[in-house]
């Protein structure tokens, strides 16, 4: 009886600490459509290509070392969010890029690319992604083995 009571209590309990609001919750955050052109000039005025390229995009070379210029777009084995490109943007040691080797970033405490949230507007931002998101593509995945069905 009284471990059916407690039971009972804790399963309450977890039902009500999943009725409560998350006040950090993203749910209903929305922004508004960007503008892949505006994203360009932001990406410029930003001076993100100092140490960015954009796969198949015309822009003023990088001023970085090559070592590390890094190239953004192109074939990647997992399609980057919308989300994923916002908080890359805006938290760049948040999750350090994956054309950085593995090694490379187990070593780095923080990322090399320079804040720029006290500068850029929301508008910049949403533009920024909205000329960034379209330049990824997904690879193929290579199959060395050929699979038989069974009959």
């Amino acid at each position: 009886m009284k471990a059916t009571f407690i039971l009972a209590v804790a399963a309450f309990g977890l039902l009500a600490a999943g009725c409560q609001k998350d006040l950090k919750s993203t749910r209903s955050f929305r922004l508004p459509e960007g503008n892949a052109a505006s994203g360009q000039a932001a990406f410029i005025a930003l001076n993100c290509f100092g140490c960015h390229t954009v796969d198949g995009v015309d822009l003023p070379k990088p001023t970085a070392a090559p070592e590390n210029v890094l190239a953004l777009g192109g074939g990647v084995p997992r399609l980057r969010t919308y989300g994923d490109l916002l908080t890359s943007i805006i938290h760049p040691n948040y999750s350090l890029s994956e054309a950085i080797p593995v090694r490379d970033r187990k070593q780095m405490a923080r990322s090399p690319m320079q804040g720029v949230n006290d500068v850029m507007t929301v508008k910049q931002l949403v533009d920024l992604v909205t000329f960034l998101q379209p330049r990824y593509r997904q690879l193929e995945p290579i199959f060395e083995m050929e699979y038989q069905l069974a009959p």
